[in-house]
């Protein structure tokens, strides 16, 4: 009885929705019924494959393209540690470590703000001036010439990067099905695979400037990465894809047939509905928004440690300053190989909670070797394999996952932003983790990595168990038929609330 009283007024809200604005009616307008595939029979004479090779072509690589100088610009700290940046600036104690910190404070809570401005700016202009700024702000670290500048530099990366991951994430979201969006994210994702291993090549090269123009090595690796992403910037103004239905590279009928699709697999979009403190709270309301955060969480706490303290690991090891940049390169390429397959197999499977577990284990062994074994360096450089390969092949399915599941621009908006905000205050504690007094064993840092693996996996379980139960009790509510009174186009507009929906598992 109260889940269709609550269903009632849901739906009577729905219905006193009235605007002047000619868009937003049209978006309001009914569909029809999508059931059995009934977009496809609407638009006969559109060739599905054919418009998601245009898409695929004209979305994801541009974002790729973004992210992967996004993280190199975030993580290239590391790579300017091996190469003198903390002698030079006379870092004592743990100020590396706060000065790597600082990033994530204006990272976590900017999410949310900055998801909510790209619905008033168009994502080409937002994502593009983000990375604009960002560029700029890495060039000028380059500069910085003690503790103080390094700690502001940082900072402000923090706030210009911080609407990027959810915005991308958000906007592949608007423009594929969920049983097709794994290969995507995982692909968009594993930028942060290429960006280590791309990272770790340019470092070994630009490092070799040491002294050009009078300026160290480490220098030249912000100032030459942060131009380059300037330029880079200017180029994707034109480039990066905004919503389906504001591009000019689709023809009428397909923007039709790309709402239509989405709007068969999710729901109504509400993308021109507005973003308000009241909407926001409503999204909160759902227990699975709230674990949503913890899945992500878990796994950023050993993907920062790795992204960030890998080549100081590797240098540990007996190694010079040119070679650990050379071999931190190998781990990332076979991170992004097995992402990849993991993605194929679960978009193939549509089964996505196995597809989080196996790669997840693959990780938690690589920390474990890591922390008993410490005289064998074979073993601990493969280590670092595992542990790469596990954490970076886990994070997209689970952000994919939890993405997708979401319904319409507002759940999908706050939901990612959210995610992706809590889950990066795991960078705080993994920068603290490992600390240079800890050398070279780092026995705590590997130590609290193995313990939010677990987190991980807990919060992954209690949210495969909850949308397993959920879509069994709207199976059972629809065999009693407790929402026969609710028409087709109803039920879609309430997103991934609608009783017809079954999630993802």
């Amino acid at each position: 009885m109260s889940v269709e009283r609550k269903s009632t007024t849901s739906l009577q809200e729905h219905r006193d929705v009235t605007s002047p604005d000619v868009e937003k009616q049209y978006n309001l307008a009914p569909y029809i019924s999508a059931e059995g595939g009934d977009y496809k029979t609407r638009f006969p004479n559109i060739d599905e494959a054919k418009v998601l090779r245009k898409i695929d072509l004209r979305v994801v690589p541009v974002l790729c393209v973004l992210y992967l100088l996004a993280f190199l610009d975030r993580v290239n700290i590391s790579n300017a540690a091996v190469f003198g940046l903390k002698q030079d600036l006379k870092l004592e104690g743990n100020q590396f470590n706060t000065a790597l910190v600082v990033f994530f404070a204006p990272y976590v809570l900017f999410e949310i703000p900055s998801n909510a401005l790209l619905k008033h700016f168009k994502p080409h202009v937002w994502l593009s001036l983000c990375m604009f700024l960002f560029g700029l702000i890495t060039l000028l670290q380059g500069f910085v010439q003690g503790f103080g500048g390094l700690v502001a530099t940082r900072f402000f990366l923090g706030v210009v990067e911080s609407g990027v991951f959810p915005a991308c994430f958000y906007l592949i979201a608007m423009w594929y099905k969920r049983a097709e969006a794994q290969k995507r994210y995982s692909f968009f994702f594993s930028s942060t695979t290429l960006a280590g291993g791309f990272g770790g090549l340019l470092a070994s090269a630009i490092g070799k400037m040491d002294g050009v123009q009078g300026y160290r090595g480490w220098r030249w690796i912000f100032i030459l990465e942060g131009l380059a992403t300037c330029v880079v910037s200017a180029i994707l103004f034109f480039a990066i894809a905004d919503f389906p239905e504001e591009v000019a590279w689709l023809t009428k009928e397909e923007k039709e047939f790309v709402k239509a699709r989405l709007y068969e697999d999710v729901g109504h979009s509400k993308r021109h509905d507005p973003l308000t403190p009241k909407s926001v709270l409503e999204v909160f309301k759902d227990w699975k928004i709230i674990v949503g955060g913890f899945m992500y969480f878990g796994l950023i706490v050993p993907a920062y440690s790795y992204a960030y303290f890998a080549p100081s690991i590797i240098q540990s090891l007996g190694n010079g300053m040119i070679r650990t940049q050379l071999l931190s390169v190998p781990p990332w390429a076979c991170a992004f190989a097995l992402a990849m397959l993991t993605a194929v197999f679960s978009d193939w499977l549509r089964m996505r909670f196995i597809f989080v577990l196996i790669p997840t284990a693959i990780s938690l062994a690589g920390f474990i070797i890591l922390l008993v074994v410490h005289d064998n360096k074979h073993l601990q450089y493969g280590a670092l394999f595992l542990a790469a390969m596990g954490t970076y092949s886990a994070m997209p399915i689970i952000v994919c996952w939890f993405n997708t599941n979401l319904g319409g621009h507002h759940r999908r908006a706050v939901g990612t932003a959210w995610q992706v905000g809590f889950g990066n205050i795991g960078g705080i504690i993994a920068v603290f983790a490992f600390l240079a007094k800890d050398a070279p064993k780092y026995i705590t840092g590997y130590s609290i990595c193995i313990a939010f693996i677990g987190v991980a996996v807990l919060a992954n379980t209690v949210y495969f168990v909850g949308v397993s139960w959920e879509n069994r009790r709207r199976d059972r509510l629809q065999a009693q038929g407790a929402y026969d009174g609710l028409s087709q186009d109803e039920k879609k507009r309430m997103g991934d609330l609608n009783p017809d929906y079954r999630y993802f598992r």
